[in-house]
């Protein structure tokens, strides 16, 4: 009995500490990007926050689904045979994604350009796969969050470490110059 009660007693202690990093997490999260990320982007330096170690990001422009506001929200992105790729991070139905879906029509400011494109949710596994691995290769420093190598995970790991994350796949208007995986 003394041993059950030691190991529920652990149990909770580790959620605890877990939920005060997730929320701590959170709040930096939001701060780096409400103050250095989305400002740096709209003033055009989206080059500067968008590198090898930070991951390629991008903005998103979304109107809100409900206050019809405009939106601007970072996510790790990449290209792959002229699409755009990201994914909803996380466990939980970011207000992004639910935007996105609601409506699909997106502006899309990349470290060195800005375009407009539709976006669709991404059902076949294999194309999902293929973008989640290439999304944390170029994810610098956050490619590792969810416990795995994108460079060496094999397809099986990455569909059960990601299984309930959605991917998005944007279609520009134009074409993009570079067809490559980037």
């Amino acid at each position: 009995m003394r041993r059950e009660s030691a190991q529920l007693y652990s149990f909770h202690k580790g959620v605890s500490h877990f939920m005060r990093a997730h929320w701590l997490y959170k709040i930096i999260f939001r701060f780096l990007n409400g103050f250095i990320v989305v400002p740096a982007f709209r003033l055009g330096l989206g080059r500067v926050v968008s590198n090898p170690i930070t991951g390629r990001i991008m903005l998103l422009v979304l109107k809100g689904r409900r206050s019809k506001k405009t939106r601007f929200t970072p996510v790790g992105y990449a290209i792959i045979g002229g699409k755009i790729y990201c994914y909803r991070g996380g466990r939980l139905r970011g207000a992004w994604y639910l935007n996105l879906m609601a409506n699909p029509y997106v502006e899309i400011i990349l470290p060195n350009r800005r375009l407009k494109g539709y976006a669709e949710e991404v059902n076949d596994s294999a194309e999902r796969i293929r973008a989640i691995r290439q999304i944390l290769k170029n994810g610098g420093l956050t490619g590792f969050v969810y416990g795995f190598n994108p460079w060496t995970a094999g397809d099986d790991l990455i569909e059960e470490k990601m299984r309930g994350i959605e991917v998005v796949r944007i279609t520009p208007e134009r074409a993009l110059e570079s067809q490559q995986v980037r």
